[in-house]
């Protein structure tokens, strides 16, 4: 079956070539529209270059450790190569994938000045090479594990290359693009009262350039990494199953029927042309995605049905992975009532006439009721999965969640591309016309990156689950028990770590944005003429200042993922059972307060987009200087907190696995 995911991530990447050739056919367009592109993609290149050259070190660093101690007393070479070969994959996904990206964007705002249909199908293209470079390289990296070695350490080795790099790329990407955005949109839009995205604030590039290393890059990766994760977790699985080689072979099948059933439905988008009101050209928009996401889910049931007749001849694995795409698609409708135009959004909205005071609480209060839904949904998920196929089941189940990738991903990555196309438009001075069009693009890419981020959390906490039972598996721990002291000490240990990770990601976000205000507020003070626009800003200068400010900070939340679960699991006092504790405390909580933070976040951000489309006062009014001060809070929370959780949750896992037999070693004496 290696050889299937070998064809599959052929297939995948083949069809983002394809994909890559249609957007760099389409014009890029006149005048400044070229320049502001430029300067946006080579702040991401700057950035990622930096992102790249640290996580080099790391590597190297992790290739040694691994290569020693993943089996104590002799050297495991293959197992090193393999987590090398993890990274790399997943950088070639995120740099793939964000320079085209930032490519696009301006193709999307040239396209929109003549076509609302063009202008959309270019903007899911380019979030259509994220995805497939994702799910391609993952089957193809994972699968070429098992044709190389049929050692397990191996398969879990790549995976946990894999999250390297969304540590790197989703907590730095995330403290980047939300320092700029804070930054910028406090001096820009509170302070001196210009319109976002205008060429006169020094910050300008900096925020757009945040829009690809955290929704692209970083949302890449971290959705690499789950899925590659829940491929080789449920392979390990597999092997204790009573499926036998069937079981192991089971995944990557699903995964390859998946990008088919992705490939199909992507290639099915045409959006018709929309001439009409801004409420109409969201509709279709939305009406086209959902399509598009529909088939493929329907399409990967059918083929995963007869794909799991046939190798296991019991369609049991098949009703957990069917239970773990529902899931997926429930928390998805879930997450849009809480962050569309819905009941809270608009609540949060008219609490915005009161003032800011009233539009935190609100917004918090979304926020803590919203994880009620996911919460139940995985719950179910999980029971039943269990039922069905046992420990196996659950990792089957967020194979389920994860086995659209490439539909649901090209979605996600849509909405930094027109959110870009809508600044470039802005920027480039093309007209209000082409400006409405742009944000009534944008408008849906709201809603399609907070339904994307409520699913990646959601596959995160599946596959931290299934990490979990890999974690038992690998370790031998039979079971814990609530009375004993290492596990209760490992529980308030783990439900301790999101809250302290998500603080420190909190204020680097706050640091960072401060850095900004200060070279913003210095730049219209200094230069003669920018404010006025006869001057041109220093754009270079903040993303620079952004860049350095998000390598220094996630240095110390990195450490933290990595060296705790170390730290417990040699402790003779704590050890495994400790460790177990660690990894199901952190989950618990890590899952509640990223749901939390990420759809508090989308509601503030909504509510705002609510308000200045004309409602309690529109732009300018009293209400919405309120809830710009809620998205400014949100803006932290939905894009880099919430997100940056799901790399806490499943690398600590992922660093118990792969050390456990060091960990039993030292607990034998």
């Amino acid at each position: 079956m290696g050889w299937v995911g070998v064809g599959a991530g052929v297939l995948a990447l083949a069809f983002a070539g394809y994909l890559i050739a249609f957007v760099l056919r389409q014009p890029e367009g006149p005048g400044k529209m070229p320049e502001i592109a430029r300067a946006i993609r080579d702040g991401a290149g700057a950035f990622l270059g930096r992102e790249f050259r640290s996580l080099t070190i790391f590597m190297i660093a992790m290739f040694i450790v691994i290569t020693l101690l993943i089996k104590p007393g002799e050297l495991s070479l293959m197992s090193g190569v393999a987590y090398v070969l993890g990274t790399v994959t997943s950088a070639i996904a995120a740099y793939v994938g964000m320079s085209i990206a930032t490519r696009a964007n301006v193709r999307t705002a040239h396209a929109a000045s003549s076509s609302y249909a063009v202008a959309l199908r270019i903007a899911i293209s380019s979030g259509a090479v994220m995805s497939f470079c994702v799910v391609g390289l993952g089957i193809l990296g994972i699968a070429g594990m098992v044709l190389i070695s049929d050692d397990a350490k191996t398969w879990l080795s790549f995976a946990f290359g894999a999250s390297s790099v969304a540590l790197f790329l989703r907590v730095g990407g995330g403290i980047f693009t939300k320092s700029a955005d804070v930054g910028a949109d406090l001096v820009g839009k509170v302070e001196v009262g210009i319109p976002e995205d205008d060429p006169r604030n020094p910050a300008v590039i900096a925020d757009n350039v945040g829009d690809n290393v955290g929704d692209i890059a970083g949302m890449g990766s971290d959705l690499y990494e789950s899925y590659v994760s829940a491929i080789a977790a449920s392979m390990v699985l597999g092997l204790t199953s009573a499926y036998g080689d069937a079981a192991v072979s089971l995944p990557l099948a699903l995964g390859a029927v998946g990008i088919l059933a992705s490939m199909i439905a992507i290639m099915t988008i045409r959006p018709p042309e929309v001439t009409g009101s801004h409420e109409e050209q969201v509709q279709q928009a939305h009406r086209t995605m959902n399509r598009a996401v529909h088939l493929a889910n329907g399409l990967a049931i059918v083929m995963s049905l007869g794909v799991t007749w046939l190798l296991v001849d019991d369609l049991a694995p098949f009703y957990a992975l069917l239970g773990g795409l529902i899931c997926g698609a429930a928390i998805g409708f879930v997450t849009e009532y809480y962050t569309s135009e819905r009941k809270p959004v608009k609540d949060i909205a008219a609490a915005a006439e009161t003032g800011s005071a009233t539009v935190i609480i609100e917004g918090l209060a979304v926020g803590l009721v919203s994880t009620v839904g996911p919460v139940l949904l995985v719950v179910v998920a999980t029971v039943s999965a269990y039922y069905f196929a046992g420990l196996y089941g659950i990792a089957i189940a967020s194979m389920g969640m994860l086995v659209t990738l490439g539909a649901v991903l090209a979605m996600d990555c849509y909405g930094p591309v027109v959110d870009n196309a809508a600044g470039i438009a802005e920027m480039a001075g093309l007209g209000t016309k082409v400006r409405e069009r742009c944000e009534a693009l944008d408008a849906v890419g709201n809603t399609t990156a907070a339904i994307g981020k409520g699913f990646a959390i959601a596959s995160a906490a599946l596959s931290a689950l299934a990490w979990l039972a890999t974690f038992f598996e690998v370790a031998r721990v039979d079971n814990v028990s609530l009375t004993d002291v290492r596990v209760i000490a490992g529980l308030l240990l783990g439900a301790m770590l999101p809250f302290l990770f998500a603080a420190l990601a909190m204020r680097a976000v706050g640091d960072g944005a401060f850095s900004v205000v200060k070279e913003v507020r210095r730049q219209f003070k200094e230069i003669p003429g920018l404010l006025e626009g006869t001057a041109k800003a220093d754009y270079v200068k903040c993303v620079d200042i952004v860049t350095r400010s998000a390598l220094r900070a996630m240095l110390v939340p990195g450490l933290i993922v990595v060296l705790t679960p170390v730290v417990i699991g040699v402790i003779p006092a704590l050890g495994l059972q400790a460790l177990a504790g660690l990894l199901t405390g952190a989950l618990l909580s890590g899952f509640l307060l990223a749901v939390m933070m990420a759809n508090a976040g989308g509601a503030w951000d909504n509510a705002k987009k609510y308000i200045e489309a004309g409602h309690h006062g529109g732009k300018g009014s009293a209400a919405h200087k309120a809830a710009v001060t809620g998205d400014t809070v949100g803006d932290p929370f939905k894009d880099t907190a919430g997100p940056s959780l799901n790399i806490l949750i499943k690398l600590i896992g992922k660093v118990a696995v792969i050390l456990a037999p060091l960990f039993l070693w030292l607990a034998s004496g």
